[in-house]
């Protein structure tokens, strides 16, 4: 077996382009809120901070700039 190097893999620009070809959908903000209680029941700061700026960008209108 012959090893190629390096292994091609995909870049995070590559990822984030990839995300944004196809719209999803928002939860609602009860959804957000609740799995805002489990990461705050199991102490995990990072799902925290995460859902606070999921909630904040699901009840602000969008905006254009």
């Amino acid at each position: 077996m012959t090893a190629r190097w390096p292994v091609r893999r995909p870049t995070e620009s590559a990822a984030i382009r990839a995300a944004g070809r196809s719209a999803r959908p928002n939860p609602t903000p009860q959804t957000i809120l609740a799995d805002m209680v489990t990461a705050h029941r199991t102490e995990d700061r990072y799902g925290i901070r995460l859902c606070a700026h999921l909630l904040v960008r699901a009840t602000t209108p969008d905006v254009e700039q």
